[in-house]
């Protein structure tokens, strides 16, 4: 028989095994659906890209928080629906009168996954580490206002700020607790050694990491035996993958793909309330381009949010002008609109700008190249500039070089991403995202007026109160006016999942959480 025949009949068959299986396991999930819970699996998480450890303090990507939300803890954490915090490591904690002394009262039931027992030190060596600069931590300068961190006894630790900053309890949401003999691998990517239900047992990179169930969980293991992060660059292939049985969770989907699985009896749909995502553009001030803000003005009249909300997110979200969300202290239902499409007003202001400079130079627009959602945007901007007479090159990156970039204030002109941090107390978004810091930001913008307003806001106490609220209309006002960001879609953010696997939740910044999630059978 020729070879190529024998080729062709070896790949067909190896097509229709792979058929059969995927074929199999979707019958499997869905007859298992409605079945009652059973010990044991692996939870497959679908990422684009592979774990990045220097980028575990910053955010990062689904990996990053599967690791994060799973395998360390911090002091406490916020609801969904609100920022009431709830004991996590910390037993209970007490604030001075003049807010710079916190008092933490650790739980004594925690062991490491290493078989070390938490306790005071730890906190202490995780939040020194955490405040270096170099560790890229977004919370680093609420950090850096702790004067001094004492362990009077293995379950206490007292903070001493040097100022009463009001998110003192966002710093304690963010900072994961690390066994402190194990910080220095933390550091080089070696060891992740926390307190969490499941434990770092695996790295193929550029494949998949595993986390195993922690037997020694203090509230019992979980019952799935483990999480399997799968490196998919490529979301149609993930999408695929979800929908013939070799993922289970994908807990950021493309809103087409989230539309399309609502009513699929294989999967559920969750959005994740109380998360904080938002699409924004931002600019590098110091770029020709974009020296003057009437130009950055006219970016955020010429973009077309609704067609970006209807064409891209499929009408699942809300346009905006700030940052806020609707139930943030410093949102401004007035003002939210103020950037509304209008060519004509776009048009005016770059004409006034080239009658007194010249014509403007072109730009460069970058995103993440591996994210349709972000691609098609990017697309939807370039058009609409272009109607305002500036031109647009778009620069798709690689999201670690993108990531880099964004955290070294190191684009070229344009840029287009999510921020998160809108969700917390208002004064943590512009002293600690790298898009707002108002003492250093991806934009290269820094004004007295920024700043003052920011600190203003940081230390008005009462994040609720007529002092923070005064503050928080000074930056509506400045952010509006200077448009460094541009922001853009508040979009609904859906956990996608395979319906015999229940109970997969998720913290405020979106970490995927397992600890009491089950298959079914």
């Amino acid at each position: 028989m020729p070879a190529l025949t024998v080729l062709t009949i070896l790949t067909a068959l190896s097509v229709i095994s792979t058929l059969t299986a995927c074929t199999s396991a979707v019958g499997e999930r869905l007859a298992a659906a409605d079945g009652a819970p059973v010990d044991g699996g692996t939870a497959r998480v679908g990422t684009p890209n592979d774990l990045s450890p220097k980028t575990l303090y910053s955010g990062g990507g689904i990996a990053e928080l599967t690791v994060t939300g799973n395998v360390f803890e911090t002091l406490t954490k916020y609801d969904h629906d609100g920022l009431d915090p709830q004991p996590v490591l910390a037993r209970s904690w007490d604030t001075s009168a003049d807010g710079t002394h916190v008092t933490v009262h650790l739980r004594d039931n925690v062991t490491f996954h290493n078989g070390e027992t938490l306790d005071s030190r730890d906190v202490k060596a995780s939040f020194d580490n955490y405040s270096d600069p170099s560790r890229a931590g977004q919370l680093a300068r609420t950090a850096q206002q702790i004067d001094d961190i004492t362990t009077p006894d293995p379950l206490t630790v007292e903070f001493t700020f040097t100022r009463a900053v009001n998110n003192i309890i966002d710093l304690f949401e963010f900072v994961p607790v690390i066994e402190d003999s194990t910080i220095d691998g933390f550091n080089n990517g070696t060891a992740f050694v926390g307190t969490g239900p499941f434990s770092f047992d695996e790295w193929q990179r550029g494949s998949h990491l595993r986390l195993g169930a922690y037997d020694g969980y203090r509230d019992g293991a979980p019952t799935i035996d483990g999480i399997e992060v799968v490196v998919v660059p490529d979301s149609q292939t993930q999408f695929a993958q979800l929908r013939s049985g070799q993922l289970d969770v994908l807990p950021a989907v493309d809103p087409r793909d989230a539309e399309a699985l609502e009513d699929n009896d294989l999967f559920h749909v969750t959005e994740k309330a109380g998360t904080g995502a938002t699409y924004y553009t931002g600019m590098n001030v110091q770029a020709p381009t974009f020296r003057d803000k009437r130009v950055r003005q006219a970016v955020a009249y010429a973009v077309d949010r609704d067609r970006i909300l209807d064409e891209v997110y499929q009408g699942r979200g809300y346009t905006q002008s700030l940052p806020w969300p609707e139930d943030s202290a410093a949102y401004d239902a007035d003002r939210n609109d103020t950037y509304q499409h209008d060519l004509d007003k776009a048009r005016s202001l770059v004409k006034d700008v080239e009658a007194e400079d010249g014509p403007l130079p072109s730009t460069i627009l970058s995103y993440r190249g591996a994210d349709p959602t972000e691609q098609n945007t990017a697309q939807i901007i370039r058009a609409d500039l272009a109607d305002i007479g500036v031109t647009v090159d778009l620069q798709p990156l690689e999201a670690g070089v993108h990531g880099e970039k964004l955290r070294n204030s190191g684009f070229d002109g344009m840029w287009l991403l999510s921020h998160d941090f809108v969700q917390y107390t208002p004064s943590t978004l512009t002293v600690s995202a790298f898009p707002f810091n108002s003492e250093k930001n991806t934009s290269n913008f820094y004004s007295e007026r920024y700043s003052t307003a920011a600190d203003d806001a940081w230390l008005a106490g009462d994040p609720d109160s007529p002092a923070a609220q005064a503050a928080y209309d000074r930056l509506n006002d400045i952010l509006l006016d200077e448009a460094f960001l541009v922001e853009l879609i508040r979009p609904d953010a859906p956990l996608v999942s395979a319906s015999n696997l229940r109970d997969v939740t998720w913290t405020k910044r979106s970490e995927p959480v397992f600890t009491d999630a089950t298959f079914t059978a």
